[in-house]
């Protein structure tokens, strides 16, 4: 189970309508959506590991030392939600050196996992998992093996794998292989849009049939049904976003309740 910490407003699809100077002028609403994540997991006995940018952090450390004071892993989202394929390879370092040191200054622990922003990185890219592997991290949950006008590695393996011979580790979000293509089933928001039965029968598969783990993952704001409502954005855009808002909670607390639940770097380190 993972969550990907950012605020409503710095998703990628927002980007051409909101600046990354001006998030500062914006209400901040990421502890009280956090807030009600940290509340369903305690409520299902759940440990997961939460992806944090360190432009949160910077502004909400108390929030991010409660995470990890909660038995949550504590994993990096990059530091302003800039894809790595806007960066060169010397500005990705500087970005993950610098949120690795902020969140393990705030914490105490090492960071070993880290989820690039929209997926970006894929066939490309994917020296940029030896800039991971320099800057002290094990794991990547970066590569998404489906077609995605956004992001997306459709020939990626669909299970843990080594992209690289580096060590570190790529985990994927859950896909299920049907028809000759991969079919997401790994939460964001195809979990707001498709029926819950569906998950419930992906993840079941997953499981059961493939003796494999699923790697779910969602964002505090799909919590948040009574956020603003953003201007200058395009139909599918704001489809995209405020889909079945309303229904989130219900549908992740029952996906709490019905499996079991852990942390990235547990299940796929073998970390305690």
């Amino acid at each position: 189970m993972s969550i990907d910490v950012e605020e409503y407003f710095q998703v990628w699809a927002f980007s051409n309508a909101i600046k990354t100077e001006d998030w500062e002028n914006i209400p901040s609403r990421v502890e009280q959506s956090t807030d009600t994540a940290l509340r369903l997991f305690s409520e299902a006995g759940v440990s997961a590991t939460f992806f944090i940018l360190g432009w949160i952090a910077e502004r909400h450390p108390e929030m991010i030392r409660r995470i990890a004071a909660e038995g949550h892993e504590v994993a990096s989202h990059g530091y302003a939600h800039a894809k790595v394929t806007s960066q060169s390879m010397d500005e990705f370092r500087e970005d993950v050196t610098r949120t690795k040191a902020i969140l393990e200054h705030m914490t105490g622990q090492e960071v070993v996992g880290y989820r690039a922003p929209s997926f970006s990185i894929g066939a490309g890219n994917l020296e940029a998992l030896d800039v991971l592997q320099e800057t002290g991290h094990r794991y990547s949950s970066s590569i998404n093996p489906i077609r995605h006008d956004h992001y997306g590695m459709p020939d990626a393996p669909r299970f843990p794998f080594f992209p690289r011979e580096n060590g570190v580790l790529e985990v994927p979000v859950s896909t299920i292989r049907t028809l000759g293509r991969n079919i997401p089933c790994g939460g964001g928001g195809y979990f707001r849009l498709a029926p819950y039965r569906y998950f419930r029968w992906a993840v079941r598969r997953l499981n059961e049939s493939e003796n494999q783990s699923s790697v779910f993952y969602f964002h505090p704001w799909e919590l948040d049904p009574d956020q603003p409502r953003m201007k200058d954005i395009t139909s599918m855009t704001r489809f995209r976003h405020y889909v079945n808002l309303g229904r989130m909670e219900q549908d992740l607390r029952r996906l709490l309740a019905e499996f079991q639940w852990d942390r990235m770097d547990r299940i796929f380190l073998g970390q305690q």
